[in-house]
């Protein structure tokens, strides 16, 4: 993985808001092409928004694209285009909750913090609470930090994430015990799958009416305009001329 490979920040960061809610095999597919086309925070922050879409197809959970470019921003305006190394500091960037921050601590300013993704939450679920339902995250981050190797912090987090994934291929998943598990609502037919459908076709077709864009899909005026108004108020896209299209900047 060559997020693993690299000490920037910048790159590391990238890494981290593809892998909030993609498998790592499609990361891998976008990771450098995505750096080829904005290796830094100027280069996001300055890019025309359809531009980063387009590179984000294929991802999903296009929000995330969203937050990217606007964390890229902030990061050009309130820190000269250095990503900040204190949580507090990172908390309040587009995007970024408290593990995306610990890993980013732990992983690009090798800091000795305590972080729970989902795999480090199913080795300790595994070892430590093995007879036990609804475990919550604040009854884990003790033992995470009794157990942290202060010394090779990224050794010892990649090491946990690695033997996670594995767990998962062995038997049940431990996860299902933890009072945060929820199960990934269905894509196909979703709600999720109308926006992404919407971009899509905007990145093609420049500007359509609402009845065009249905008509396109092949889906309802209804569903459609419902899942339009959300990105409108989201700011991926606007209205223009009585037709919608991805919005330049945002």
């Amino acid at each position: 993985m060559p997020w693993r490979q690299t000490r920037n920040p910048y790159h590391i960061l990238v890494s981290e808001i593809m892998l909030q809610q993609s498998q790592v095999e499609r990361v891998m597919g976008k990771y450098g092409d995505f750096l080829a086309k904005f290796p830094d925070f100027r280069t996001l922050a300055g890019a025309p928004w359809p531009e980063v879409m387009a590179v984000w197809q294929g991802l999903g959970y296009n929000r995330r694209a969203l937050s990217l470019k606007r964390l890229a921003q902030a990061v050009m305006e309130n820190w000269g285009g250095v990503l900040p190394a204190k949580e507090e500091d990172l908390r309040s960037l587009p995007g970024i909750g408290p593990a995306t921050a610990g890993a980013l601590l732990a992983f690009a300013f090798e800091q000795p913090v305590t972080f729970i993704e989902t795999n480090i939450r199913r080795v300790f679920l595994h070892f430590f609470f093995s007879r036990r339902t609804g475990i919550t995250d604040g009854e884990i981050l003790p033992l995470v930090a009794e157990t942290l190797d202060h010394e090779r912090v990224r050794d010892w987090y990649y090491a946990l994430m690695d033997y996670g994934v594995e767990l998962k291929k062995t038997g049940p998943n431990p996860n299902r015990r933890s009072a945060h598990y929820s199960r990934q609502s269905p894509f196909n037919g979703s709600n999720r799958e109308v926006r992404g459908r919407i971009l899509q076709t905007l990145l093609s077709r420049p500007a359509l009416s609402v009845e065009e864009l249905a008509r396109t899909m092949g889906i309802s005026h209804t569903r459609t305009r419902a899942a339009l108004e959300q990105l409108l108020a989201e700011g991926f896209v606007i209205r223009h001329d009585e037709k919608v299209c991805l919005a330049r900047h945002v």
